[in-house]
């Protein structure tokens, strides 16, 4: 293997999109190996931890989970601080996301009744006090850290993307709405030149 191979399912969502964007923006050639759902099964036991993303790096054995590949890229590409502090503290965002993904996640395989039952209670109280601690916690402009975009700011708007679209059954487009700090920080990425080079080749 000559050049960095990032798995990941064939979509241009979550965990998995963010790495992309992450290795894109740090001017990475890399391989964007796209998985079908169907072969998944047979893979899943090779992987690191049972799961996706994961990412293929010439001098390594392979790494998995989202948040050590977005640090590592991070590190080695100016796309993390290098202050300890601030960079413990955007990886307490960073986290902060996966507590979302593991509490609406699973919501994605709940029969109709269930899911409309489970996700009407998280926009009454888990997602507005999710929301809440990520407003608290922005302290930049018009990113997390600043001026700068960072990894954090591509795993803020992967996640805000995912549940302002629209397209998440019984959880409004206006979800986040009330919260200037979290939505500007994803328009910011939204609008950053190099996310619409990504997506304008895609």
């Amino acid at each position: 293997m000559n050049k960095p191979k990032l798995i990941y399912f064939d979509a241009p969502v979550s965990r998995g999109e963010e790495c992309r964007l992450a290795l894109h923006l740090a001017g990475i050639d890399f391989e964007d190996a796209r998985i079908k759902p169907a072969d998944w099964p047979a893979m899943k036991e090779q992987m690191p931890y049972g799961g996706l993303p994961v990412l293929e790096l010439p001098e390594c054995t392979p790494l998995a989970h989202s948040n050590a590949i977005l640090v590592l890229i991070g590190r080695r590409y100016g796309l993390h601080p290098a202050d300890d502090v601030e960079a413990a503290r955007h990886e307490g965002m960073m986290q902060h996301v996966e507590d979302l993904r593991a509490v609406v996640g699973p919501t994605i395989r709940m029969g109709d009744a269930e899911k409309k039952a489970a996700r009407e209670a998280l926009v009454a109280g888990f997602l507005p006090a999710w929301a809440r601690s990520a407003e608290k916690n922005i302290l930049g402009e018009p990113f997390f850290g600043g001026a700068r975009l960072h990894v954090v700011d591509l795993k803020l708007h992967m996640v805000v993307r995912w549940l302002v679209g629209g397209k998440v059954d019984h959880i409004p487009a206006t979800i986040f709405a009330g919260y200037p700090r979290l939505m500007g920080v994803h328009d910011a990425v939204r609008d950053h030149a190099g996310v619409k080079s990504w997506y304008s080749k895609s």
